[in-house]
């Protein structure tokens, strides 16, 4: 593939719900440009897109692939981005890279969560858009209610510039509202149409949605408006040039229709994208450069500052880095740096990115993509600069991950090769976390889903040969008392020659404000001073480990008030021994109560969803705070809520909400668990403990 310049860039991202047809489309638009010899299919596994053996064998996208297409003279870098909900990581940093976007929306289903979501993003990132009402020729495809729901969803700026001819099974063409023609597609899959003349069943119809049209885009220039008005014909390079500006303000969205599985109506879409979508020429970034604000522009002869964007973990050639230039020239063989680390790097051989392909490029030019291999400290969402140079590119924002899961080595061999396996994952998606819960001793990996983690975990074994078990996440619960105890332990032994001994008297008090403080009000010398350290240290060595269920204890003031000693067999062990045993007997007689972690909740839902979730949060023993109503339609709740109670909360909300709804959590507090739980945390953990 030849080198463009900018100005003859589009970058373009398909969008949409799961299922709606943005991988077909993508290797529609290859195959009808001459990129591919043969129309690929999801079915036989054999698109350019979908290539990764789990997107294969699930028959959906999981990542973000990049398609180059030319057509017109032109290059268009199609992403074909995941459409549910489990891997939105992927549409965030491809609405951050790519310059306009296709909605893509199943004809015969409509507006969709992921299709609102998509818009939703679409509009955080400005980007200028068309939709795709794709799959007309399936049953139950209904133009002219989709269009409305459309509008209905999206707003009155939604406009149809195709009217389709016939639908289902007799779909067989388009109305070009602006050029006023009919297209009528041949039976074959290669995409060809003949131009006729509008039917005459359709005409009124026609010119009906034709005027409104030309009305819409009249309305965005006064010296258009004024002409309209007086009768004035406009000519159809006028229509297309204030079109494209009303696209890039959001004043009018396009609607073009047709079926990927037919390549119909394909050419007339790529021909939209290359008129109407913005040249990668024309975006402009703003960036830090040596800690001043600067703006990039795609110059080819500016400074070197590309975004990398993804991150592939490629079986052959090892970590493959894909970014965008927003500008100067990436070349081959030369050195770089990583602006957001300060760290050099050497480059290799540079490519285009084509699916799985890397087709070698010698330089990527401002406002392209590309990718190199083997860069030993670039991560998604590094900025890549000149040698030298210290730009920094504002890193991709990324939905915050709410579903965990326990990950436990089945085996010696699988526990030494797990956190480097672990740490590939992550570095190939960035919402994929990996922790290890201080409190449990647990390596924790989180995700935005559990399909998202189970295919993480799925393919962690399939390329590191680690074998894991997956489990709920064992909850922190902590123990401690409720009223003041006191207690004694005598630790004698004697083996022959020096024993041992070790005698204490102790008192536990509640301790609210804070974990634990040891104070010691011996009298009389009756444990020598020296010993003090080795009954605090005995002391914490039982915190450690509480009596009831085996968790630390916590927010207990422990006074050392009496004890005896010998004058040979004493010494720091054997202190250490009877102050951790009259510890845990003292636990036991101050009337011990588990706590369990408390987290705050936001969680942001849609009207409708609000009595379903309230309810829900009642029955996991949530406390609401408050409600506080927001934009479009959403409120957000604002609740406490136990941790055992939210560990599927994810998954949860998902359902109640189909996909609309989000949440944040962080600790709060702990507070004494229910009497009837608590007993069943404790055989629980008893259960475990001797497993």
């Amino acid at each position: 593939m030849k080198q463009y310049p900018a100005d003859r860039i589009r970058n373009v991202g398909l969008f949409s719900h799961g299922g709606a047809g943005k991988t077909s489309l993508a290797e529609a638009c290859l195959f009808v440009s001459g990129g591919a010899s043969r129309l690929g299919t999801i079915a036989d596994g054999s698109t350019a897109s979908d290539y990764d053996p789990d997107e294969i064998k699930r028959g959906l996208s999981i990542s973000t692939s990049v398609i180059p297409i030319e057509w017109e003279d032109h290059k268009i870098n199609l992403l074909d981005v995941p459409g549910y909900a489990d891997f939105i990581g992927e549409v965030h940093a491809a609405m951050r890279v790519v310059d306009g976007a296709v909605i893509v929306i199943d004809a015969s289903a409509g507006v969709q969560v992921g299709t609102e979501l998509a818009w939703k993003l679409a509009n955080e990132h400005n980007l200028p858009r068309l939709i795709f009402l794709n799959k007309m020729n399936r049953e139950n495809a209904d133009f002219h209610r989709t269009v409305a729901s459309v509008q209905e969803a999206f707003g009155k700026s939604v406009a149809p510039i195709q009217f389709p001819i016939g639908s289902d099974k007799s779909f067989k063409g388009v109305v070009d509202l602006l050029s006023n023609t009919a297209m009528i597609f041949s039976d074959s899959s290669d995409g060809g149409y003949e131009i006729v003349p509008i039917p005459e069943s359709l005409a009124a119809e026609c010119e009906s949605a034709r005027r409104t049209l030309v009305e819409s885009i009249a309305e965005h220039n006064e010296d258009l408006m004024v002409r309209y008005l007086d009768d004035d014909p406009l000519s159809d390079e006028e229509l297309f040039g204030e079109l494209a500006k009303c696209i890039e303000d959001g004043s009018v969205t396009p609607m073009l229709c047709g079926a990927t599985q037919y390549t119909r109506c394909i050419q007339p879409l790529l021909s939209a994208i290359v008129r109407e979508l913005p040249a990668a020429s024309a975006r402009t970034e703003p960036a830090m450069s040596g800690g001043a604000a600067t703006t990039l522009t795609s110059d080819p002869d500016g400074p070197l500052a590309a975004l990398a964007f993804k991150t592939v973990a490629d079986p052959h050639v090892g970590r493959v880095t894909l970014f965008r230039v927003f500008s100067g020239t990436f070349s081959s063989h030369s050195h770089v740096r990583n602006g957001s680390r300060g760290e050099g790097e050497r480059i290799g051989q540079v490519f285009h990115p084509f699916g799985k392909e890397h087709p070698a490029a010698d330089y990527i030019v401002a406002g392209d993509f590309g990718g190199v291999s083997k860069l030993s400290s670039v991560m998604t969402g590094d900025t890549i600069c000149a040698d030298g140079a210290a730009i920094v590119i504002a890193p991709i924002a990324f939905p915050p991950s709410g579903y965990a899961t326990a990950v436990h080595p089945k085996t010696k061999s699988d526990l030494d090769k797990l956190s480097q396996a672990l740490v590939r994952l992550h570095e190939e998606d960035p919402t994929l976390i990996v922790s290890r819960d201080p409190a449990t001793g647990e390596t924790i990996l989180q995700g935005l889903g559990a399909p998202h983690v189970e295919i993480a975990l799925e393919r962690m074994t399939r390329r590191s040969g680690v074998n894991v078990e997956a489990a709920l996440p064992r909850v922190a619960y902590r123990e401690t008392i409720a009223s003041r105890a006191r207690s004694e332990y005598k630790h004698k032994k004697q083996t022959g020659g020096a024993g041992q001994y070790g005698h204490v008297h102790l008192e536990l008090e509640p301790l609210p404000e804070s974990d634990f403080e040891f104070v010691e009000q011996v009298v009389g010398g009756s444990v020598p001073r020296s010993f003090f350290p080795a009954v605090e240290k005995g002391i914490r060595e039982a915190l450690e480990c509480g009596p009831m269920a085996g968790f630390p204890v916590v927010n207990v003031k422990a006074i050392l008030v009496d004890g005896s000693y010998h004058d040979v067999d004493s010494n720091e062990m054997a202190f250490k021994i009877a102050a951790r045993e009259a510890f845990k007997k003292a636990v036991l007689g101050g009337s011990p109560t588990l706590l369990e972690p408390v987290l705050l909740l936001n969680v942001t839902v849609p009207e409708a969803s609000m009595g379903d979730v309230m309810g829900d949060l009642n029955v996991k023993r949530a406390h609401v705070n408050g409600i506080d109503p927001g934009a479009d339609g959403l409120s957000t709740i604002v609740a406490h809520i136990p941790a055992a109670e939210a560990l599927r909360y994810a998954t949860d909300l998902r359902s109640m909400t189909q996909g609309r709804g989000s949440f944040s959590t962080e600790f709060a507090y702990y507070q004494p668990v229910p009497p009837h739980m608590a007993e069943r945390i404790r055989q629980a953990a008893e259960t475990q403990a001797h497993a």
